[in-house]
């Protein structure tokens, strides 16, 4: 893959957070355009009629479960597969036929691949050498590469030396150091344990705003998505079900799909009994009770919907509350104690399990609930989503 201009690190037009972003701007044009791209292989259909706008310095992840089609999309914007009908446009050129090293893109594995008989900074290097950069330039921008990801002072050894957050980081470093217009990563982060890839996960988002370089991030992991962001794609066999930025994504989600796969949530089936524009009324024999929610929703009379509930807007207390809605009864069948907060499964009396979550605010065990607790449950009414498909 070819270089292009050079980045100017002093003057990368990162919006600031006073500013509105590119994707709600009227009239803002996308850096990299996905017009119904579809891909066949033979009688299945990895991709199908995917349209979707990301614009400059995003950081914008597809998420998806193994068989999405989130890596043949990514193998299509890098190069590697063509698709079977449709356009990918980048900085608005159109990519048909323009082979993987002569586009304004780089890529990163999630193997990393890295040269076990380099030296870390030979191999940051390696792409600049083959394009026969002068000597003196290589050895600058290795040097500036590997001081922005921390690993300036290891530049002299070989892969197999470093930990898998730094190998992760030379990687990056080699990827970037083309300049490309636009990084794919492809599950860039999975190599790694849990907190080491919740610090890698700030020092990527870190990068990427002081290069001003557009990333397309692929992961199969919800959190990993939430951090690191600026929009969501989810995806399920091969289409974008929802596109939104993450706090969207997981309090307003569009469909069943997507509150079950971002996060954990609980549903209730119900029909609708009360529909105007500012509540609706749900008559829900599944929770036991009538659930109300604070705003409108586009449905036939007496539709049956689901309302989803993630476990930490729901309030758990011995005493029967004085509101009337939104309020169930249960046992408490199961408690795990993860540290700052507190799971438990409640179970309905027509066997309905319900999750809730519970921060711990003090160190004190105090009037904790336990095994075998009847309880009541119950949530606000603007914390509930109908989901009517």
């Amino acid at each position: 893959m070819t270089s292009s201009q050079p980045i100017d690190l002093q003057n990368s037009t990162i919006a600031s957070a006073s500013q509105q972003p590119l994707w709600k701007q009227e009239g803002a044009e996308p850096f990299l355009r996905i017009e119904n791209v579809t891909k066949k292989f033979d009688d299945f259909t990895a991709v199908d009629n995917i349209s979707l706008d990301i614009y400059k310095n995003e950081l914008f992840c597809l998420l998806g479960g193994s068989g999405s089609g989130k890596s043949t999309l990514l193998r299509m914007l890098a190069g590697f597969e063509s698709p079977t009908s449709g356009r990918i446009l980048i900085d608005g050129i159109d990519m048909a036929g323009i082979q993987p090293w002569n586009r304004p893109v780089n890529m990163m594995f999630q193997s990393y691949a890295l040269f076990p008989h380099l030296s870390v900074a030979d191999n940051v290097a390696f792409g600049l050498k083959r394009e026969g950069v002068s000597r003196s330039e290589v050895k600058q921008r290795v040097a500036q590469m590997l001081d922005m990801v921390q690993l300036g002072h290891l530049g002299k050894r070989k892969p197999h030396q470093l930990s898998g957050g730094q190998r992760q980081r030379v990687a990056l470093a080699r990827a970037l150091i083309k300049r490309p217009k636009l990084l794919l990563l492809d599950e860039p982060l999975g190599a790694l344990d849990k907190k080491l890839r919740e610090e890698t996960q700030f020092e990527l988002i870190n990068i990427q705003e002081e290069l001003g370089v557009t990333f397309v991030v692929v992961t199969h992991d919800q959190e990993e998505a939430m951090t690191l962001a600026t929009r969501i794609g989810v995806m399920n066999h091969g289409v974008i079900v929802q596109t939104d930025e993450p706090h969207d994504v997981y309090e307003y989600p569009n469909s069943r799909f997507v509150a079950e796969f971002i996060g954990s949530v609980n549903l209730f089936e119900g029909k609708v009994i009360e529909d105007e524009p500012d509540r609706v009324r749900i008559e829900s024999p599944e929770a036991g009770a009538t659930l109300y929610v604070n705003h409108g929703i586009s449905c036939a009379p007496e539709q049956i919907v689901h309302v989803a509930v993630r476990p930490e807007k729901i309030k758990i207390s011995h005493n029967r509350p004085q509101q009337q809605d939104n309020c169930i009864q249960g046992e408490i069948e199961d408690i795990a104690y993860m540290g700052s907060l507190s799971v438990f499964r409640v179970r309905l009396p027509n066997g309905k399990e319900v999750r809730v979550t519970q921060p711990n605010f003090t160190r004190s065990m105090g009037d904790r609930f336990t095994w075998n607790d009847k309880v009541f449950l119950c949530w606000d009414e603007e914390s509930s989503v109908v989901l009517t498909a």
